[in-house]
């Protein structure tokens, strides 16, 4: 399975390495690829590395202005020229999605395969990987808009919600 990661290129401690890092043996082991956004600095290196050395396979999409951080071998490597064509091409070739930690470009990434699930445009399960409670605050208002009506599909039918390395790769796994 192609499982795409939305995640930070940014250097970060412990509490987000180490859940990633398991994530992403747990992926390589059982022989997936990871499709992510290709750089080879901060939590997307510690993905990619924890992928690559448990055996999985890596396929970056990474964009031209960001093209100097992109991961050298990579199984493949494909150099978008924009951002909008770089969550295209993410998507298209992913069989599933994991957010994990990130600022605004995992918020917009994720955002955005919402919005085709929600519009009934993809069926790719869709994890929110919520370590150390990061995305609570994003968990209480994704439920306040379906209890108010701004989603016209229940939240369960658009995004899972895993608190543990395991319990995400495990909901993929069935779900597809």
């Amino acid at each position: 399975m192609n499982i795409c990661v939305f995640l930070s290129a940014a250097d970060l401690d412990e509490r987000y390495t180490r859940p990633a890092r398991e994530f992403a043996e747990l992926l390589g082991r059982a022989g997936h690829t990871l499709v992510w956004g290709g750089s080879d600095v901060g939590l997307m290196k510690v993905v990619a590395d924890g992928v690559q050395e448990a055996g999985g396979r890596l396929l970056g999409v990474s964009v031209e202005f960001l093209a100097n951080k992109a991961r050298p071998g990579a199984d493949e490597m494909v150099i978008a020229p924009d951002l909008a064509e770089r969550k295209r091409l993410l998507l298209e070739k992913a069989d599933a999605v994991v957010i994990m930690v990130g600022g605004t470009g995992t918020l917009d990434e994720a955002t955005e395969i919402l919005e085709l699930k929600k519009h009934g445009r993809t069926d790719k399960p869709v994890v929110l990987l919520n370590t150390e409670g990061f995305y609570d605050g994003l968990q209480t208002q994704f439920r306040r808009m379906e209890a108010e009506g701004f989603l016209p599909r229940p939240l369960a039918e658009l995004m899972f919600f895993a608190d543990e390395p395991a319990a995400a790769l495990a909901h993929l796994e069935s779900a597809t």
